[in-house]
């Protein structure tokens, strides 16, 4: 029988494009999320059977034994930006993967590989940055051999990046940013799911890998190679701190008074804290280099699904090919 893997959060961002590989290598893929029915799309990565959504919450001990049994290899993918809340850092990116990792070694799995983040540090600013370091701590402690990924911002055809940023340019002149001189290094998501690949198939050894792509550029920067794309022509106004984070607060706020009926999916005062700080690849780090692969530049990926923010969307080229012909006349 084929071997399994056992994918948490193998319906996110990340995920999928993991999933997508197991399932071409052969391998049956178990993913564990908190509603499988919003998940069945994967099993179209796989032949029948091969690819099966099932149901885990990471906060249960049971539930993820139940997600391990019998299988070969285990992902985490799971995070979250939540500050507070059942689904908090600490409960995710902390407890939830030490969970994981403390029950993956008493099953005695061959393989563990960690999908955390650039920037992770137990001394950092932002509590985001100070859980996923202190995730990765608790997962090496239960076993040392597994492989930990940090990847910078990940860009894609899903991302909440970049797609984030252009949805925002559709409604007004202005485009506001934080942070438009921090520097940060965007790496392709098939890239960071090949990585992950690399580990669950043992051909590459464990240990952390800084993950990030060819180019290195300001947020500024990037938003500007962004525009120009969906051709749209807007002033990059960038906040200054303190603003940024008395608009975060103002929705952080709001979220708390409303009893969580609002959500704060727009700027957390933990974000404003990440974007002050650079979130690129150190000099030393182990990065791709080191697992075989050629990181893919932004240009050649971001043109083919930022299209649909131009204002002509997909027709873009066919309205400015006309425009040359009738200047033509």
């Amino acid at each position: 029988m084929s071997k399994l893997v056992t994918i948490f959060g193998g319906s996110g961002f990340v995920g999928r494009y993991i999933v997508r590989h197991m399932a071409k290598e052969g391998w049956r893929v178990r993913v564990a999320v908190r509603r499988p029915n919003e998940a069945l799309f994967v099993k179209s990565n796989g032949a029948v059977g091969q690819v099966e959504p099932v149901f885990c919450n990471i906060r249960d001990d049971q539930l993820v034994r139940d997600a391990l049994q019998g299988a070969d290899a285990v992902v985490n993918c799971v995070a979250t930006f939540d500050v507070g809340g059942k689904n908090s850092f600490d409960a995710v990116q902390l407890k939830g993967a030490e969970r994981i990792a403390r029950i993956a070694a008493e099953l005695n799995l061959g393989k563990m590989v960690h999908l955390s983040g650039l920037g992770a540090d137990e001394e950092g600013q932002s509590a985001y940055a100070q859980t996923k370091a202190a995730g990765e701590a608790a997962i090496l402690a239960h076993i040392p051999d597994a492989m930990i990924l940090r990847p910078s911002v990940i860009f894609g055809s899903e991302d909440q990046f970049f797609n984030r940023f252009a949805a925002m340019s559709k409604f007004g002149p202005i485009l506001p940013i934080a942070g438009a001189a921090s520097r940060f290094q965007p790496v392709y998501v098939d890239d960071v799911a090949q990585a992950a690949v690399r580990g669950i198939l043992g051909q590459s050894p464990g240990g952390i890998y800084e993950l990030g792509g060819p180019d290195v550029a300001s947020l500024g920067d990037l938003m500007g190679q962004m525009l120009k794309i969906i051709q749209r022509r807007r002033l990059l106004l960038n906040l200054p701190f303190f603003a940024a984070r008395l608009m975060a607060l103002g929705f952080d706020s709001a979220q708390t008074l409303s009893l969580g009926l609002f959500h704060n999916g727009i700027l957390t005062r933990d974000q404003v804290k990440q974007l002050a700080q650079d979130n690129v690849v150190s000099e030393t780090a182990k990065g791709f280099a080191d697992l075989g692969i050629e990181p893919t530049p932004m240009a050649s990926v971001l043109p083919d699904y930022l299209w649909r923010y131009r204002p002509s969307g997909q027709y873009a080229e066919i309205k400015a090919s006309a425009g040359n012909l009738r200047a033509d006349n």
